[in-house]
């Protein structure tokens, strides 16, 4: 597994190091021993590499990894480049579009977000192939929620964007006096016309952040992936 560098490091130290995740260590490493495991095993801590503890301004939180061949990296809703945007994403990309005039990539390669500061976490961080929520129940969740947590405790407000009730359940253990949260339906097909478009997320988070003295993020992709 990989080993965190920045200060995410510090801050889960003692996580890694607590009876659920050591077996969920030891569960892992026979699944990718023995099955097709999404992402990699290099990239499954992805959204922790690129967004530093302190410099999370936004979480959009997804669910489990897209289970389909070359498609995850460990970022939620994103997709590795030369992969065509699946449709939650293509609707995001709607919604951004209508929310601030955004040109849309071809892509669907989100690290620019993710090195400005969006946290892009999914609740469960693996997947088996072809087998959505396969990995669900095996611990990530309580991973994953101590994360949110340690987000939670911070001084520096931030915003959550939870798409869908399974996202929404974590509003929970968001303190909503300081931190600003945005829900809505999740942005797949099947729910998007029920309220995810036209919620504008991406502007009302720049709204806040920009209320707070903190820098706007650049929601505008580029229209090459950048590595």
């Amino acid at each position: 597994m990989a080993i965190l560098q920045n200060d995410w490091g510090t801050v889960l130290a003692d996580e890694f190091e607590k009876p659920y995740y050591l077996k969920l260590r030891q569960l892992l490493k026979e699944e990718y021993q023995t099955q097709t495991v999404y992402p990699d095993m290099y990239s499954i801590f992805t959204a922790l590499h690129l967004t530093g503890y302190e410099n999370t301004k936004v979480v959009i939180l997804g669910q489990d990894p897209y289970h389909g061949p070359g498609q995850a990296h460990g970022l939620s809703f994103s997709v590795k480049p030369g992969i065509k945007p699946p449709p939650s994403l293509q609707n995001i990309y709607k919604e951004l579009q209508s929310d601030l005039n955004c040109t849309i990539p071809q892509h669907g390669y989100l690290t620019h977000w993710a090195k400005q500061g969006v946290m892009m976490l999914n609740t469960v961080l693996t997947v088996r192939s072809g087998t959505p929520n396969s990995h669900k129940g095996l611990g990530w969740e309580t991973f994953t929620d101590q994360i949110i947590a340690h987000l939670n405790e911070r001084e520096t407000p931030m915003v959550f964007i939870l798409w869908g009730k399974h996202a929404q359940d974590k509003a929970a253990f968001i303190d909503s006096h300081k931190h600003f949260i945005i829900q809505s339906p999740h942005p797949s097909p099947f729910s998007a016309n029920r309220g995810f478009f036209g919620s504008r997320p991406f502007s009302r988070a720049n709204a806040f952040l920009r209320s707070k003295g903190i820098a706007e993020i650049d929601w505008q992709l580029p229209l090459e992936p950048e590595e």
